[in-house]
């Protein structure tokens, strides 16, 4: 089935079940937050999609990642100068199947829903998601002792004794969601719809960046943030 949504573009990655905080101000974006919250636009939902990093939201849909997130509003607060701040989640992935960048002051595109493949059983599962849990710990354990701060405390959702279902195929979202991981690894996430494979990505990439957390202490940041404007001449 092929649904229309509005479309924010952003440079990170929503996920399923992850909260996203937005600061509007742009005029165009001003003007979906009116329309979501008049019920223009109704669900009050908008699709978040993931720029291709050297790109920008304004180099059309070749610029955009093929797959996204819906995020649906939660909250919205207007400031006094017309901007807003909201508070989003992340709900269902979609896949783009065309972009329209001529009947809004923001894009609009047709989409389709991307639901996860079916077979994977709980019992097959719980292996996978005790070894993502386990990369988890060794991630945050080392970033706490990077920082000074000795083993540190984890989220209250994200214990073993909160784990009421080790095999939540969301889990691997839910972990990336508490890790600075790089955009490519979220977006690959993002786009897996077999839930095991999700698993064994999310411990990889926690593994990976727990060993560059401690011989480097480094952290992964977006290439835009060291880009340096080049001089017309």
């Amino acid at each position: 089935m092929v649904e229309t949504l509005p479309l924010f573009p952003l440079g990170t990655v929503l996920l399923p079940g992850a909260s996203l905080p937005l600061h509007v101000f742009e005029p165009r974006y001003r003007q979906l937050t009116i329309d979501l919250v008049t019920g223009t636009i109704p669900g009050k939902q908008f699709g978040v999609v993931a720029v291709r990093e050297g790109w920008s939201p304004d180099d059309g849909r070749e610029g955009l990642h093929d797959v996204g997130c819906t995020a649906s509003l939660r909250e919205v607060r207007r400031l006094p100068d017309g901007r807003f701040d909201l508070q989003t989640t992340g709900d269902r992935r979609f896949r783009l199947v065309d972009v329209d960048d001529s009947t809004a002051p923001y894009l609009v595109a047709n989409v389709e829903w991307l639901p996860d493949a079916e077979g994977d059983t709980a019992t097959d599962l719980a292996p996978f998601a005790m070894a993502a849990r386990a990369a988890h710990r060794r991630y945050c354990t080392t970033a706490w002792r990077q920082q000074g701060g000795g083993d540190g405390e984890m989220p209250a959702d994200l214990t073993d004794e909160a784990a009421t279902d080790v095999a939540d195929p969301e889990l691997a979202h839910i972990l990336a969601g508490d890790c600075l991981l790089p955009l490519s690894d979220r977006q690959e996430l993002l786009e897996e719809t077999c839930p095991m494979q999700r698993l064994q990505l999310i411990r990889r990439s926690m593994t990976r960046e727990a060993v560059l957390l401690a011989e480097l202490r480094a952290v992964w940041a977006p290439s835009a943030k060291f880009a340096v404007e080049h001089s017309p001449n």
